[in-house]
């Protein structure tokens, strides 16, 4: 769908939820939505400003277990949302413990239940881990072109969140992998081509969401082609709008229209809107011009984290906070770094610029109408406790282990395989020795095998040379050569026309041997990766994947 129609469509909707809001007025729209407005009004009316701006604060906590310091800024400040990372999570009883704890504090003082959230992207990106199904690459899940099992694998993490008591994921990346030099997206992205990647993010994000967990798109308005990480500093993206409509938008576009119900704005900077340094996620003209006025995007807006090295070596919490408001977003994420006393004074800061004139109450009351309705759309104004000690029959691992295999089996990709593939005798598999099953899995008769060191030694690279003379073909699986010298010196020193690269991680290892006679993709390092690899190498199965990636800048 191109910017045009995408307005044309926005337009219209925008129409529908107005001739909707007349209809609520005079009593003619469904009891449920009317009921449903009417108790965000209710309870929007019983906040304190206070309790208004602090609705809009997501932050975060130090343990797997609530401090005393914790527990009374819950009761006492009551913010709108947590979100979980890595140093919060021990098992899946543990994290349902904290997650009820997080929401019985905030109750007993007098406060709404919590948005809770995590990042669960897939791949790299994992914060449940131990105890949760570990979930591949989401490049692997387009390179299936499978909308059903994108959906499938939306629903398998919503029922996993949902099992230990979080309800909105923080995923999926809308980005584009248009840059392989990325340092912060790369393999996080679910491919370069729209076309591939919209129709899979939007069946993933309703999995998701038609299965009780918040869907947040990020990081608006495309992080992708970015030479520097915003962890660490202020990336420059100098594409003019043209190309940003045609390329970087368009995965958004078709998320919004799915009805993904959060985005989060990226700490970039976009020339083509501002001329001054400024991150997407403090521009007015990004927030409220281009997501909320030209795509007419209603859901909540948050802001990335504000405590990364592109907003807070230049803004304090409290500045960077009435900023992002400013922008138009309605929910403000404060990261690991910051502590709660910070966070108390950021909230503070807001309420004091809306006494001063700086911020119009009706902004904030906006932010919290969206926040509510977030919240009252997923049940969680009625919050119930759930019980750790039964979390093992409501998480479902075994078929979402099986899941995983059909990802795989569905997204490998061979690539130019000039029938060197299914491989025939005298083969030699080249493979990394950390992987010492793959002898096993690759095993046939009259094949050679030879364990090599993640980056190789030079006296193992004359042994694969000498052991490549006798061999018809040669496999060489592959670890992130593209950012590893040594393993690409063992790949040049073999007979390009005889040998495969099977790529156990990043798919752009291609890029550096472009005289291989074929490639395997496999997207993911885990393990059942390279059984089926071997798979695919013997004839045994097909690899009936689609490259979701072309090598641009």
């Amino acid at each position: 769908m191109s910017l045009c129609k995408f307005r044309l469509f926005k337009r219209m909707k925008l129409v529908m939820a107005r001739l909707l809001l007349i209809g609520l007025l005079f009593g003619l729209a469904a009891p449920g939505a009317a009921d449903d407005t009417l108790l965000i009004e209710d309870k929007l009316s019983e906040m304190t400003l206070e309790q208004k701006a602090a609705q809009m604060f997501m932050v975060s906590f130090f343990g797997a277990h609530l401090a005393e310091t914790e527990r009374d800024f819950l009761r006492e400040v009551q913010p709108g949302a947590v979100v979980l990372f890595e140093r919060n999570v021990e098992s899946p009883s543990q994290v349902t413990a904290l997650t009820n704890a997080y929401q019985q504090n905030i109750i007993d003082g007098g406060g709404l239940p919590l948005l809770i959230a995590v990042d669960q992207e897939g791949g790299r990106i994992q914060r449940l881990k131990s105890g949760f199904t570990r979930f591949p690459a989401p490049m692997l899940w387009t390179a299936s072109q499978d909308d059903e099992l994108a959906y499938e694998v939306g629903k398998a993490m919503a029922t996993e969140l949902g099992a230990v008591g979080v309800n909105m994921n923080l995923a999926p990346v809308a980005d584009l992998n248009t840059n392989i030099n990325s340092p912060v997206i790369g393999r996080r992205s679910f491919g370069s081509e729209p076309e591939l990647v919209a129709p899979i993010l939007v069946h993933f994000i309703r999995g998701l969401q038609d299965n009780g967990v918040v869907a947040t798109v990020k990081h608006f308005p495309g992080h992708g082609d970015t030479a520097v990480d915003s962890h660490l500093e202020l990336p420059k993206v100098t594409h003019a709008r043209s190309r940003l409509e045609a390329v970087e938008l368009r995965p958004f576009m078709a998320a919004f229209d799915a009805g993904a119900d959060a985005a989060m704005v990226a700490h970039i900077w976009l020339t083509a809107f501002d001329s001054e340094p400024l991150p997407a996620s403090l521009s007015r003209r990004i927030v409220s011009g281009l997501l909320r006025g030209e795509l007419g995007y209603d859901g909540m807006i948050m802001t990335d984290a504000l405590d990364m090295d592109a907003i807070d070596t230049v803004y304090s919490p409290g500045d960077a906070s009435i900023r992002a408001i400013l922008a138009g977003n309605d929910l403000i994420a404060i990261g690991a770094h910051v502590g709660v006393s910070q966070i108390e004074s950021a909230i503070d800061d807001v309420a004091d610029a809306v006494r001063a004139g700086w911020i119009a109450e009706s902004r904030i009351d906006a932010a919290v109408r969206r926040i509510l309705a977030v919240k009252q759309k997923y049940g969680l104004l009625e919050w119930q406790a759930l019980d750790p000690d039964t979390v093992d029959a409501r998480l479902n691992l075994e078929a979402h282990d099986e899941l995983v295999s059909r990802l795989f089996e569905r997204g490998l990709t061979v690539v130019d395989s000039n029938d060197m593939i299914p491989l025939r005798d005298r083969a030699l598999i080249v493979y990394p020795a950390i992987r010492p099953r793959i002898p096993e899995e690759c095993r046939r008769p009259g094949f050679d095998y030879l364990g090599v060191s993640a980056s190789p030694l030079d006296e193992e690279i004359a042994w694969v040379e000498t052991a490549a003379d006798a061999a018809g073909r040669i496999v060489v699986f592959t670890w992130n050569a593209v950012d590893d010298p040594r393993q690409r010196l063992l790949v040049d020193a073999l007979p390009p026309q005889k040998t495969i690269v099977a790529a156990l991680w990043k798919p752009s290892d291609m890029l550096v041997f472009p005289d291989a006679a074929a490639y395997v993709i496999g997207y993911s390092p885990m393990l059942r990766a390279t059984a089926l690899i071997c798979d695919v190498l013997l004839g045994k199965r097909p690899a009936p994947g689609r490259l979701p990636i072309k090598f641009m800048n």
